[in-house]
């Protein structure tokens, strides 16, 4: 069994750039969806650890706080979340939140899709 996430996208291109980015993955081989009209991209991690991230075109914007979001574990959450601005997110904390031991910085993406950068624990 393997996990999979999709999100949903209006512009893939811009999407496609920006979570390769940020999560460090390529874009599949071009071959796994077969249609005249392009809707889903694939993002795989080079490693093969992550799951794989789909980008589905679809025709609405966000509407609302989505009750599922991606979590990215990194060394350095403040550092992570100063370069995905750069590429077009939009910050929510101003400072990390931290509870239960943990911290992260909650953002949105250039289509207001939250997701959070959490410190990276290693035992």
């Amino acid at each position: 069994m393997h996990v999979e996430l999709a999100l949903d996208v209006n512009d893939p291109a811009r999407m496609v750039a920006f979570w390769s980015q940020v999560l460090g993955y390529a874009v599949e081989d071009e071959g796994r969806f077969d249609a005249p009209d392009r809707v889903y991209w694939s993002l795989v991690d080079p490693a093969d650890r992550g799951p794989r991230l789909v980008i589905q075109r679809v025709p609405e914007p966000v509407a609302a706080k989505t009750r599922v979001h991606i979590d990215v574990h990194v060394p350095d959450i403040e550092a992570a979340a100063e370069a995905a601005v750069d590429l077009g997110a939009t910050r929510i904390d101003s400072e990390p939140v931290t509870e239960v031991g943990a911290a992260w910085i909650r953002l949105e993406d250039p289509e207001g899709n939250i997701f959070c950068f959490v410190r990276e624990r290693r035992p």
